[in-house]
């Protein structure tokens, strides 16, 4: 049998790219599944395109935005099956704009969304999963967690601070059996960059030509999958952009160089 097979899995960011096609690959292993998102007419839609039981699917539509009202959502999943086996923290919101230009509310409504939402989900699932003696919780970051680039210092900045907190997480929950997995996707086919926030916090509304040739989510999901089968800490997945996580870690001054005569977009 599967290690996945008919757990309990809350995927948030569930309504397209890899979210959603994390959900379909779920599905297929007879998962019960809680789906988030703000759009729940899209949720509805991935609803009925998984391959379980409807039954199985509970809808729990909600905005990233205030962390202070996620734990009430928490309570909501945790109550729909009795169970959280799996929390998959993959909503989020990118940025296109250049650090000086950007309003410092900004930088404020990309860490609350990609960071104090995923911590926030995390510690209001914790006390089940420490009750239960068994969890995972698995968050998507980005090849930008590991380096920056230009357009990106807040939506960078975020992606760092995931590891920096959720590595330390994983040292103190192990002891309850709770594995952690930070992802790190690159360049994916979805619309990360289409509602990326731009300086004044409009939405950025075009899909950067680099992501247009990219993994398709669907792989993506079947790669993050994988991964998570094997236990592992951290996954990178992508094409010839993840090369420059090892360039930083082992020639930083090459690094510097090469990325600074990168196309900017």
């Amino acid at each position: 049998m599967h290690p996945f097979s008919n757990k309990v899995v809350w995927i948030t960011g569930a309504s397209s790219g890899i979210g959603e096609a994390l959900a379909y690959e779920f599905a297929k292993l007879n998962c019960s599944l809680i789906l988030s998102a703000r759009r729940l007419n899209e949720l509805e839609r991935v609803k009925k395109s998984c391959a379980v039981d409807a039954t199985k699917i509970v809808l729990l539509p909600f905005d990233l935005s205030d962390a202070t009202l996620l734990h009430g959502y928490a309570a909501q999943a945790q109550a729909a099956f009795g169970r959280i086996d799996v929390l998959i923290n993959n909503g989020g919101v990118s940025q296109r704009s250049y650090a000086n230009e950007t309003a410092l509310d900004i930088d404020r409504k990309i860490m609350e969304i990609n960071y104090f939402s995923t911590v926030a989900l995390t510690k209001s699932v914790l006390p089940m999963m420490i009750a239960q003696n068994s969890g995972y919780l698995v968050i998507t970051s980005s090849v930008a967690g590991k380096y920056g680039f230009f357009l990106r210092s807040a939506y960078a900045a975020s992606k760092h601070a995931l590891h920096g907190f959720f590595e330390s997480l994983r040292l103190e929950v192990m002891k309850h059996n709770i594995k952690v997995s930070l992802i790190c996707p690159g360049k994916i086919r979805t619309n990360l960059s289409l509602h990326a926030l731009t300086k004044n916090g409009e939405a950025f509304n075009k899909v950067d030509e680099a992501f247009k040739n990219g993994m398709s989510p669907e792989l993506c999901a079947k790669k993050i999958i994988a991964g998570l089968m094997k236990e592992k800490e951290e996954l990178l997945i992508g094409g010839k952009e993840i090369i420059p996580v090892y360039l930083k870690r082992f020639f930083p001054s090459i690094f510097t160089w090469i990325m600074s005569k990168q196309k900017i977009e």
